[in-house]
């Protein structure tokens, strides 16, 4: 798929200095996989304090099952 973007120059210049990359797709695909991991740990760290958990659990039993 043919996509035609107006990049900063700058910006993706300084990136592909600074990530060592070889190519400008390269760059801006890490560049795209760093931005989702960040969004997608941002999202877990959003469910601290909203997960209920069982006091009855107990994960050392459930653990030395699996041995």
């Amino acid at each position: 798929m043919a996509t035609n973007l107006s990049i900063n120059m700058e910006l993706l210049d300084t990136a592909l200095e600074v990530g060592g990359f070889k190519t400008k797709r390269e760059t801006v695909d890490q560049a795209l996989r760093e931005f989702i991991q960040r969004r997608r740990s941002a999202e877990i760290l959003d469910l601290f304090g909203k997960v209920e958990y069982d006091d009855d659990y107990d994960y050392k039993a459930t653990r030395l099952r699996g041995q």
